[in-house]
């Protein structure tokens, strides 16, 4: 039975993948940061654990006990909306020990037991704001833009191991990510005494309206995990996915438009 290891599975494209990955025959060790939410995935059948990228003694728990490892599935993140101009030191540093430093430290303990194998397919969910940026999700994008080279240098370095490094990158998808960005915009951006303060009325309907549909070009999770059973699956798995049209657009627009031309398309 093939093994995978998903993060962020309490709800969301982690979720998603989880259930359909499990559906499939594969061994589904679904991941998630609270307890309670393990809980619940192991009352709906699932192998579920706590695992926590901000704790490094929960990541190597983790793995401790793993004797195969056929695929792994870096997918929990959070954004913290604001201005640029705004976001504090510690903002940062916060939101890349999730979304970055969380994910190389999982990525690098796993490494040791797929080369003992001699395969492994290790697979991180990236964005569209990996591609492109976009005004207010500035640290967010920082973040992506760092998985993104990260994973391309290790793709390289991997390269005859029987270990690939796949990315996807979706976006905009239905997940809770506006709604679970709202206590870190409440924490770390004081927008009131901001230089830019009247700015932030749209980005405050956006976080805390009432969501009456999906957003233009929105898909379901089930349209990553489509591109994560492939990803995991294939005998020659593709290097990157793009989910949406909004980030093949991105990806061909990245390649092909001067900066500015970009700019203005993202504007």
């Amino acid at each position: 039975m093939r093994t995978i290891l998903i993060t962020g599975c309490s709800s969301g494209i982690g979720y998603d993948a989880a259930h359909a990955l499990a559906k499939r025959g594969w061994r589904v060790l679904a991941t998630c940061r609270a307890e309670a939410d393990c809980e619940r995935l192991r009352a709906e059948g699932l192998e579920s654990f706590r695992l926590d990228y901000t704790d490094e003694g929960s990541i190597a728990a983790a793995v401790a006990g793993l004797d195969r490892l056929d695929a792994l599935f870096n997918n929990g993140a959070y954004a913290c909306p604001g201005l640029t101009e705004d976001l504090p030191r510690g903002a940062l540093r916060e939101i890349f020990e999730t979304n970055l430093f969380g994910y190389h430290d999982l990525t690098r303990r796993v490494i040791p037991l797929m080369r003992k194998q001699g395969h492994g397919r290790i697979v991180q969910c990236s964005s569209v704001l990996g591609i492109v940026g976009a005004e207010w999700r500035g640290a967010y994008v920082s973040t992506k833009f760092a998985l993104e080279g990260l994973t391309d240098v290790m793709r390289l370095e991997m390269r005859g191991t029987g270990i690939d490094l796949i990315l996807i990158e979706p976006g905009p998808i239905g997940t809770k990510i506006r709604q679970n960005s709202i206590p870190h915009f409440e924490k770390w951006i004081d927008w009131k005494t901001a230089a830019r303060s009247a700015d932030y009325a749209k980005l405050l309907g956006r976080l805390y309206g009432e969501k009456t549909g999906p957003d233009r070009f929105e898909l379901p999770p089930s349209a990553v995990t489509k591109a994560l059973i492939h990803a995991v699956e294939a005998r020659r798995p593709k290097a990157r996915y793009y989910v949406t049209i909004p980030t093949h657009i991105a990806g061909i627009a990245r390649r092909l438009l001067p900066t500015r031309w970009l700019d203005w398309l993202v504007a």
